[in-house]
């Protein structure tokens, strides 16, 4: 019976404020490359694994009710989003190197419950790691936050913060497609270039040369804008607030700016969304797994004639795993996060 070395990525602690690399820890266990007799679990190889901004609250030590299922405890390893090879399954849906797509933990190899299988990977023309962002997670995010709650219109004005993230980078290229003017923010010249020359905004700024974010919006949006996808929060929320168009929509999938902070930032300006009857509204992108074949369908043919790009920060070693996550907080990273723990 096959015993193999499994490095793994561990939690120390719970974390408070910014988490640093040293909060995690690489170890080695063993693990039996064989499914336990009887078992109707799943043996994976993982491949590649996503860093999600949503991780680092699972680092908190839980306060009151409800308890996120998925939160970390100490001394365990952590776990995100990634892209796997079934190496032996006690369930039927899956057989011996089917790829699949769910809830992994950073390591080598994992033995989960089926359950945690989201889907399998059918299509293989595109690169495997998309399947941590474009084709994944961030990509039902992107899909479902616009469409379903932004409900856009052609010729409506778009605002996208955290623009060149995993999600942004692809709600401005969704936006342009259903004919929507779009300018998106980011932290870097090189990134807003990126939101210009390579993703098709009409406009981008950096939001750390901006004195004024009020200012740099009516600047890009002398009308108002009509929808604002909300991934970072505070100050960029407070002045979005000022810029909304009656009747505007704001999907919020994320809240940056505010994980790491031990006090959150006050949002003044929420009387806007009386006044301009807005509907603002938080989803998590689990409530939306079902549209997948949806997603995969709108952007596979985009993506295979060129007309959706997508740029990855690949990460190679699950050693360096830590950094590359911790980066995210920082905006180290340009376009989505991945790690490749192996390439097959």
């Amino acid at each position: 019976m096959a015993q193999v070395r499994n490095k793994q990525v561990i939690l120390k602690d719970y974390v408070s404020g910014f988490p640093k690399e040293s909060d995690m820890n690489i170890i080695e266990s063993i693990i039996t490359l064989k499914l336990p007799q009887g078992s109707n679990d799943v043996l994976l190889k993982n491949l590649y694994l996503s860093c999600d901004p949503f991780m680092r609250n699972l680092m908190n030590k839980p306060q009151g009710a409800p308890i996120n299922p998925l939160a970390y405890t100490p001394q365990s390893v952590i776990a995100g989003f990634g892209v796997s090879k079934v190496l032996e399954s006690g369930h039927p849906d899956y057989k011996e190197g089917d790829l699949v797509w769910g809830f992994c933990k950073w390591e080598e190899y994992s033995l989960v419950p089926s359950s945690q299988i989201l889907f399998k990977i059918e299509h293989t023309d595109v690169p495997l790691s998309y399947y941590t962002g474009i084709l994944g997670m961030p990509g039902i995010t992107a899909y479902a936050g616009f469409f379903e709650l932004g409900s856009p219109k052609k010729g409506e004005t778009v605002f996208v913060s955290a623009a060149s993230g995993a999600v942004g980078q692809l709600v401005g290229q969704f936006a342009k497609l259903t004919g929507c003017y779009v300018v998106g923010s980011a932290g870097s010249k090189e990134k807003v270039d990126l939101l210009k020359n390579k993703f098709g905004f009409d406009g981008g700024f950096n939001y750390k040369e901006e004195p004024d974010l009020d200012a740099a919006l009516k600047r890009h949006f002398p009308e108002g804008i009509d929808i604002y996808f909300e991934n970072v929060g505070g100050k960029t929320l407070d002045a979005v607030l000022l810029n909304m168009r009656v009747h505007g929509r704001i999907p919020a999938c994320g809240m940056i700016s505010q994980y790491n902070l031990t006090q959150p930032e006050a949002v003044t300006n929420l009387a806007h969304i009386i006044y301009k009857r807005i509907r603002m509204e938080g989803f998590n992108s689990a409530d939306f797994f079902h549209l997948n074949p949806k997603l995969l369908e709108f952007v596979l043919p985009h993506i295979r004639d060129g007309k959706i790009v997508y740029v990855e920060d690949i990460t190679e070693g699950l050693e360096n795993g830590p950094a590359a996550l911790i980066g995210l907080y920082s905006g180290r990273n340009v376009g989505k996060q991945v790690v490749v723990v192996a390439r097959e």
